[in-house]
């Protein structure tokens, strides 16, 4: 089980308990709206420890994204694929506002591609947004994805925009 990948200014790190604070503040907030919130606390809890848990079921997950030689959670990215999933998703939330703008999503989610692709074995990488999530899309483009228009959704009562990554260039002709 890898929990810890490195990039040239991020840690990514298995979640802990420790940032729960901050998620629930994300969760709660109209920043969450992209991802059906916001919450009501009990909610954003059950979110959360869904987070931890499926660390523990599939033995990789979302990343805390911290800063180097800070331990603050900015967000999680990373491989998430609930039971119900069609396919395999890296998915992101950025929980703090003043990251927005300086590449830090975008590098940590094109780590986390690399991650998938490499280190997982996966086939495929897709992102599940929602259709008003104009940040989230412009970041699944920023990183090369594509959108799926036949792909399977992941939720019947709410659609999402598909995105597919393509294999990172250094991966290309493995697997």
């Amino acid at each position: 089980m890898i929990e810890r990948l490195e990039t040239e200014r991020l840690i990514l790190r298995k979640p802990a308990a420790r940032d729960w604070e901050m998620g629930r503040d994300f969760f709660m907030s109209e920043r969450a709206k992209g991802i059906g919130g916001p919450y009501e606390e009990g909610r954003a809890w059950l979110i959360f420890a869904a987070e931890i848990g499926h660390w523990e079921i599939r033995g990789y997950g979302m990343f805390a994204v911290t800063r180097k030689g800070e331990d603050r959670a900015l967000g999680l990215i990373g491989p998430w694929v609930p039971s119900i999933w069609p396919e395999t998703e890296v998915g992101w939330t950025i929980w703090d506002p003043s990251v927005e703008g300086t590449g830090i999503a975008t590098e940590a989610a094109r780590a986390c591609v690399l991650h998938a692709y490499r280190d997982l074995g996966w086939s495929t990488v897709v992102s599940y947004i929602a259709p008003d999530n104009h940040r989230s899309i412009r970041l699944a483009e920023k990183l090369g994805a594509v959108h799926d228009v036949h792909a399977k959704q992941p939720m019947k009562d709410k659609p999402s925009l598909v995105y597919r990554h393509p294999r990172p260039a250094d991966e290309r002709g493995a697997a």
